[in-house]
Order: structure tokens, then sequence, then C-alpha cells
């Protein structure tokens, strides 16, 4: 028998599938990029009054948990890249998300690079992209969440908030220590948990933070600073991993990372492979850029289990987490908490709300 809950998903995403994702995919003549940014716009305006009655019917949350010492109401976020700029972020909730990763935002504002560089794959459900860290800097998103009365553990947006920081394009490899830490200073009032992102593939020379000398010495660092800006009770500092990293290279990360008391790892982000792709999207795969989507379900879930299978830190899956389903292979394999974006695009509020129906084991850390 058919439960009220597998009834809504399934209303929603017929909904969105048949009426709502046609309408989207077509806007701004079907520029991706652009009808990101119309959507991020239209969240960003509704009024409180609809974000009410919208969570009353569609966005309940289960099971909190606590990761690395933060009270999560649900298990599904918002995954880095979605809302860049935390235009939306008084929006996310009210969907059914737990909590939000904003960003990646970067010490200094950049445009990122040359368009077009956000290319939709329908058929193998998958999305490639090279923005690389388009953002207005962490000094506007500090200042944003400042407006909304956004404090460290407050909850004013009724979800933890965490944000991504990366390296400015602009900033050398020798001075990226710096660069990060400008950004933890300046988000560190407003955040629950930053995450450190040395593994986007769309900024030149960033994956090569993740060599084990550079990583201990940056999340050193900022670990440090963190401790410093409130001895008391420290800013959860996460990582997030590349797919595509070798497994002996995986094992001497989590070292560091454990040896320089990192709270926990996100993993994964896009991937610079090409595999699983349809037949008719293959002409895109040329495309420069990080490849997010069902194509790289398999590959994510493989690094969770074995990032899992060597370290108790918390874990945050995603990557190509398209369906509940798919979710709760993530959760089984060890991670406490998702995030979705890609997932998000194609199916909608219906996966929110249908991860947020699973029944998941019992990871708090």
């Amino acid at each position: 028998m058919i439960t009220s809950d597998e009834l809504l998903v399934r209303l929603l995403l017929t909904g969105y599938r048949s009426l709502a994702r046609p309408v989207l995919f077509t806007l701004a003549n079907g520029d991706p990029e652009e009808i990101h940014q119309h959507v991020i716009t239209l969240l960003s305006e509704i009024p409180d009054p609809v974000l009410d009655r919208i969570q009353e019917y569609v966005g309940t949350r289960r099971d909190p948990v606590t990761v690395a010492g933060v009270d999560f109401p649900g298990r599904v976020g918002v995954a880095a890249g979605l809302d860049k700029d935390g235009l939306a972020a008084r929006a996310w909730g009210a969907l059914g998300f737990g909590f939000a990763e904003l960003g990646t935002v970067t010490a200094h504002a950049q445009p990122g690079n040359r368009q077009p560089r956000l290319f939709r794959m329908p058929h193998s459900r998958a999305i490639i992209n090279r923005m690389g860290f388009n953002n207005s800097g962490v000094e506007a998103l500090a200042a944003r969440l400042d407006q909304w009365g956004v404090r460290r553990g407050n909850n004013a947006l009724d979800y933890p908030v965490g944000v991504s920081i990366g390296k400015t394009k602009a900033t050398p490899l020798e001075d990226a220590v710096d660069d990060y830490l400008h950004s933890l200073r300046t988000i560190a009032p407003y955040a629950d948990y930053v995450a450190i992102n040395v593994s986007s593939p769309n900024t030149p020379g960033l994956r090569s933070l993740q060599d084990r000398e550079a990583l201990t010495q940056l999340t050193t660092a900022l670990v440090s600073t963190a401790a410093e800006l409130n001895p008391a009770d420290s800013l959860p500092v996460f990582v997030k991993l590349a797919p595509d990293l070798a497994p002996y290279d995986v094992g001497g990360l989590i070292a560091a990372c454990q040896d320089t008391g990192i709270s926990g790892l996100i993993a994964t982000n896009t991937t610079t492979a090409r595999e699983y792709l349809h037949p008719s999207e293959l002409h895109l795969a040329n495309q420069a850029g990080g490849l997010s989507g069902a194509p790289l379900t398999r590959k994510a879930l493989r690094m969770v289990e074995s990032v899992a299978a060597q370290t108790d830190l918390p874990i945050m899956g995603v990557g190509g987490i398209m369906t509940p389903a798919d979710a709760q292979a993530f959760f089984d394999a060890g991670a406490s908490l998702v995030q979705i974006y890609t997932g998000f695009i194609y199916n909608g509020l219906a996966l929110v709300r249908g991860i947020n129906t699973l029944t998941y084991p019992d990871r708090a850390r």
C-alpha cells in the first residue's frame, strides 16, 4: 500500500518533470547559466508567508542529527555551487533542506571563467561546468548574512549555514594559505561550518593543494586560526575531496586531515572523467570542466566507501545523488549527511522530500 509520503513524492516528481522542468529548461533561450540565475533570483524574492506555506506542505525535515558538534534538522543539504552568493539562503529551509553550503566564495570577488561555461546533458542526467568560482567575494556574503541577523549557532535561517571557501584565481599558489585565511576570518562569525574547496577542477593549479604536504600546511593554518577565533568552541572545518584521487593519495590526505584536526570530509567534488555519458551527448565530452550528475554516482559512492573504511571522521556524501535510493546508498556507505545539486536541477523538490522520508543509520559524530 502506498504511503502518503510516497504519494506526495510521486506527485511532486510528475509535476516537476511534466510541467515545471520543461518550462525552466526553455527560459532564456535555454541558456543553463541564465536559467540558474533566474531561479536563484526567484527563490530570493519569495515572501516569508509563502515560504511558511511551502514548508508546511512539502518542506518537512526528519531525523535530526548532530555532526561535528553542529545540529542538523535534516540529512539532505544544498551542495556548494547551487547558491554561490547566498542570495536564496532564506528559502532553502522551507524547501526541506536541513542545511545549505553557500559558495564557493573567494577572498576577492571574481567573474569566473569565460562563458559559455555550463552545459546541460539531459539524456545523461548530468551537467558539465567550468564556472571558475564566479562570486561576489566573501565580504559580500558576510554582509548579506549579517543583514539577515545570521550568527554562528543562532539558527536565524532555520538551518545550519555552511560556507565553502576557495582560492582567488589571481592569488599565486604560494600565497594560497593567506587567501583562505582571509576568507575564514571574514565568514567565521556567520558560518556553522566552513568547507575548504581544494578539489574544483576549474581553477588552475587548485587541485595541487590536495598534495599531502600542501594540504597539511593549509589545514594546519585554518584549524589553528579557527581555534584562535573561538577557543571555547572552534568552528568546524571540513575538507572537500576530488573523486579522481588515486587510492594511495586518499589515504595520505585522510591522515593529514586527522593529524591537523579537520572536523570532517566532503566526498566528492565534480569529476574530470567522462564515463557513462549518453551516446547522443558524447560531443560534449570534450568540454573542459567538472562533470556532475548520474555519471558521477558510482565514483562518488566508491569514494565515500573508501573514506569511511579509513577514518571515523564524519562524511558528507555528494556527487550524483539523483534519487532517494542513491542517497540511501551513500548513507549505507558511511555518510552522515548528503548534499545535492544536479539531482535537484533534474528532479526538483521530489528528491528533497524523498530523501527526507528515508530511514537513516545512526552516524552521529
